[in-house]
This record gives C-alpha cells, sequence and structure tokens, in this order.
C-alpha cells in the first residue's frame, strides 16, 4: 500500500490506519467526536494526500473541459475553482470533482482517490481536443486546514495575505514551501486546502510548523472519520455511498451545477431527458430521534413497503442525533405518512428536513 510523505507523523500520533484507496490513511487519532468538534469549534487538519491531481494543457483545454464536465467552465476567470462532476454517456456520475483554472491554457482537476485510475483513462478515451493529460496525483502532498481558525493559523506561515474568496485560489509560500493555496474544504467551515510538492523531510517539517502556531487554537490532527461525519452534517455527497455511475446528478440533488444549456457534453442528452420526464427517486436528508445509526444499505419502507435505502448515515456529533441521506421514491417524499429505515427487523422512525443539517 501507498503511504503519503506524513506517514510517520500519523504513526508518531498513534492514529489508527485504515486501507482507503491503496493508502493507508488516518481514520482516527483521538477520537471521531473529539476531532469532528475540533473542526467546528477551532481547527483541524486533514492529511488528504490520497486524492487525485490532474492537469489539463493546450490551446484546447477549455474545450475539453467544457466537454468532459456538466457544470459550465466559461464561468471561471484565472484563479478561481468550480465544483463539477463527469458523467458517462448515460447520464451516470462518474466521479464528482474539483476544477481549478489556472489560466485559459491550463486547467488542474482534483479527483476522488478511489476513482484516479478510472478517471485518468476516461479523460483519455474522450481527448478528441489534443489536449496533454497530465497524471500528477502521486506528486502532490495535499493537506487541508479546517474550522473558524484555520485563517489565524495559516497566516502564520504563509508569506500572503490570506484574502481569498470562497473557491478562489492563489500560489503562495508557506512555511518555506510554494504550494497552491485553495480556499476550499469539505467540511462547511472557513478552510483551506494546501496542494505542494516536496520530500518527505520537509513536509514533516512543515506538518511541525503548523502544530506549533495552531497551539494556542487548540489545533487537532483530523482523520478520514471527522471529514465523513463533518460533510455528512452539510449535506455533501460522497462518492461510492451518495453517488456513483448509477446516479444521475438531478436525482442526486445537483442540478445545480448541470449546465445544460451551455452546450454539448457527455451525458447531455440523457441528462436533458431525466429533467424532462422527471425523477424517479430523489436523494433526501433525514434525521431520526432515536438513538439507532441509519447505515449505508439498509432499507427505507412505508406501511411495510420498500421505497428507497440510505446511502449515508451517522450520529452528528453537534445535533446529538442521526442524520442521513438516502434516495426515496419521488411518489413517497411529501407523503404525510411516516417513512422509516429498517434496523435489525425493526423500524425506526424517519423524518426528511432541508439540508445543511448544520445551519452555517
Amino acid at each position: 500500500m501507498k503511504k503519503t510523505k506524513f506517514y510517520n507523523i500519523h504513526e508518531r500520533l498513534g492514529a489508527k490506519l485504515i486501507d482507503f484507496a491503496g493508502y493507508l490513511m488516518p481514520v482516527q487519532y483521538t477520537s471521531i467526536i473529539d476531532e469532528h468538534k475540533a473542526v467546528r469549534n477551532s481547527v483541524g487538519v486533514f492529511d488528504v494526500s490520497h486524492m487525485g491531481e490532474v492537469r489539463i494543457k493546450g490551446e484546447r483545454a477549455f474545450d475539453f473541459v467544457q466537454y468532459l464536465t456538466i457544470n459550465d467552465v466559461s464561468k471561471l476567470s484565472d484563479g478561481s475553482v468550480q465544483y463539477s462532476a463527469m458523467c458517462n454517456e448515460n447520464g451516470g456520475i462518474i466521479d464528482d470533482l474539483l476544477v481549478y483554472r489556472i489560466d485559459e491554457n491550463e486547467y488542474f482537476l482534483v479527483i476522488n482517490a478511489s476513482n484516479i485510475e478510472k478517471d485518468v483513462n476516461w479523460m483519455h478515451k474522450n481527448n478528441s481536443f489534443g489536449v496533454e493529460i497530465l497524471n500528477e496525483s502521486d506528486e502532490y502532498s495535499l493537506l487541508a486546514v479546517q474550522g473558524p481558525n484555520s485563517r489565524k493559523v495559516l497566516q502564520g506561515i504563509c508569506d500572503r495575505k490570506l484574502d481569498l474568496e470562497y473557491y478562489r485560489f492563489f500560489n503562495a509560500k508557506c512555511g518555506g514551501i510554494d504550494m497552491l493555496v485553495s480556499r476550499t474544504g469539505y467540511t462547511g467551515e472557513l478552510g483551506y486546502e494546501l496542494y505542494f510538492k516536496t520530500d518527505e523531510k520537509k513536509a514533516e517539517e512543515f506538518w511541525d510548523k503548523l502544530f506549533d502556531i495552531g497551539k494556542k487554537y487548540q489545533i487537532q490532527p483530523a482523520g478520514l472519520g471527522a471529514r465523513d461525519s463533518l460533510r455528512l452534517e452539510m449535506g455533501f455527497c460522497l462518492y461510492g455511498n451518495d453517488i456513483d455511475e448509477t446516479t444521475n446528478p438531478i436525482e442526486a440533488g445537483l442540478g445545480w451545477i448541470t449546465k445544460v444549456n451551455k452546450g454539448d457534453f457527455i451525458g447531455r442528452d440523457a441528462i436533458l431527458k431525466v429533467k424532462e420526464e422527471g425523477v424517479k427517486r430523489k436523494l433526501v436528508a433525514m434525521i431520526s430521534e432515536e438513538r439507532v445509526l441509519p447505515r449505508h444499505g439498509y432499507e427505507i419502507a412505508l406501511n411495510g413497503e420498500i421505497v428507497g435505502n440510505i446511502t449515508s448515515g451517522t450520529l452528528s456529533p453537534i445535533l446529538g442525533h442521526p442524520i442521513a441521506l438516502g434516495y426515496v421514491d419521488e411518489n413517497y417524499i411529501d407523503s404525510d405518512e411516516q417513512l422509516n429505515v429498517k434496523v435489525r427487523n425493526k423500524e425506526i422512525p424517519l423524518t426528511i428536513v432541508k439540508l445543511p443539517f448544520i445551519k452555517k
């Protein structure tokens, strides 16, 4: 299995390490709840170096990315970021991703770790635009510094004023290392993601500098467990759970990033058909007042009839009760009758609510 440049630090801190997308990654250090609350209340740091980075270069880079993704890339300017997705010809989601515009001839795509090989192959398969597709995933380290005090901590180590607006980025030197600094994240909090290429020694030195500066803010390392509970509180989709090649963006609640009027893109005809005919199911947010966790794959029932399934579920550390996402048959979403999740032959009541679970 692969190891990130911070593997020795994770071991030193006693992290629980798991195999995730072919990497040994920290799922937690102390407890998921402690790490979750550190990010919500102050600042936490995630090693997410397993994520994929692909650079697209060439005179037709814009045309290629516009055709490849479902959002409207023409809305980007240099130094801006866009949340988007790639779909197949049937409108199924191949991956969700971030699109960074370096300039008109260069884009930087950040993709999910488990999909790197599949995504890169898909890009090559659809490259009729003569662009360069550079898979730089193994070259980059990536730290996500997230939480209300993230700017204060990072400002003490970066040579530029961190006046970035949401979904903007710039290049800066932080801790003596050249980095792409992006005001993005997967937590719903103020936060930054730091992309950089360096050796293990300098990466570890940067981590230590960051944590020295963050001591007065009770900075904590955070693992994949807290990353999952944080994103779920905000209702952010997780690829492989809430979205995949069997789901389309409209039923997944991603119509806001699906710009069918921008011109041709892969999956457009299939998505247009869904929009015209209507969806058969929708991804909805649900809560339960009982202390039984709805897990991925659990069935959702109404009067004994199966009408959907849970895709993500956890106990919200902030709300103190279970929260979940799941697909429910369109005909039953507005029903006044009680939805239930089936847990070990019991039916636990669910209430459909609006996202996000945590209002920021």
